[in-house]
């Protein structure tokens, strides 16, 4: 935590993606921003926010920046962790059509299917109840080329599914203990329940 607000140091890993938006978003939401590209920077931060980008190069990013292992270290030690589309894909246990070299995080135990929704120009939006996070009150969530889960582990709460449409049922949102994963972009919107859902789940960790 910092020293003079007191509120949770939350990381984005600002190797690709959107990290300006989510780093904005975090600092609405009530904690601290920090971009993280080295291991001090990581060994700094509370919690963690993996953004979208292209996973497999992600994953040699992490391997050029020395993050891989560090990384899958605090995890393993109970970091809180949120991923966002490629990030959800980087901290599955099992994905779908990727590379066979890339790597991923194995911080939840999922199985993803890489584009599940199909290219760039199907990308689309819908309106979803995300348990413990909408109320009630469903939140516009954009997918960008995004991923989806085809399994859910004994201990994986499922948080929201597609409610229509030809990918209806599909899920979309996960969490497994303190770590949160969506396959949407809650960044792009202007709404911050899902970071603020996040900040929450930090400042209780480090209570």
């Amino acid at each position: 935590m910092t020293a003079d607000s007191g509120s949770p140091q939350v990381g984005v890993l600002a190797l690709q993606g959107d990290v300006r938006e989510h780093l904005a978003a975090v600092a609405a939401a009530g904690a601290t921003p920090i971009s993280v590209r080295r291991r001090e920077e990581l060994d700094a931060v509370d919690g963690l926010i993996i953004p979208g980008g292209e996973s497999t190069t992600m994953s040699r990013l992490l391997g050029v920046f020395d993050l891989y292992d560090p990384l899958r270290a605090r995890l393993r030690d109970g970091m809180p962790a949120y991923g966002s589309c490629a990030g959800m894909i980087m901290l599955a246990s099992e994905i779908l059509d990727t590379r066979p070299d890339a790597r991923h995080l194995d911080a939840l135990d999922i199985t993803v299917r890489r584009n599940a929704f199909g290219r760039q120009v199907e990308s689309f939006e819908t309106d979803l109840e995300v348990d413990g996070i909408t109320d009630g009150h469903p939140m516009r969530a954009v997918f960008i080329r995004a991923p989806w889960v085809e399994r859910a582990g004994d201990t994986v709460e499922v948080l929201a599914r597609v409610t229509e449409g030809p990918a209806e049922g599909r899920i979309v949102a996960v969490r497994q203990g303190d770590v949160l994963a969506t396959s949407f972009h809650p960044e792009v919107t202007g709404d911050r329940r899902v970071h603020e859902y996040f900040v929450g789940m930090v400042a209780a960790k480090i209570e």
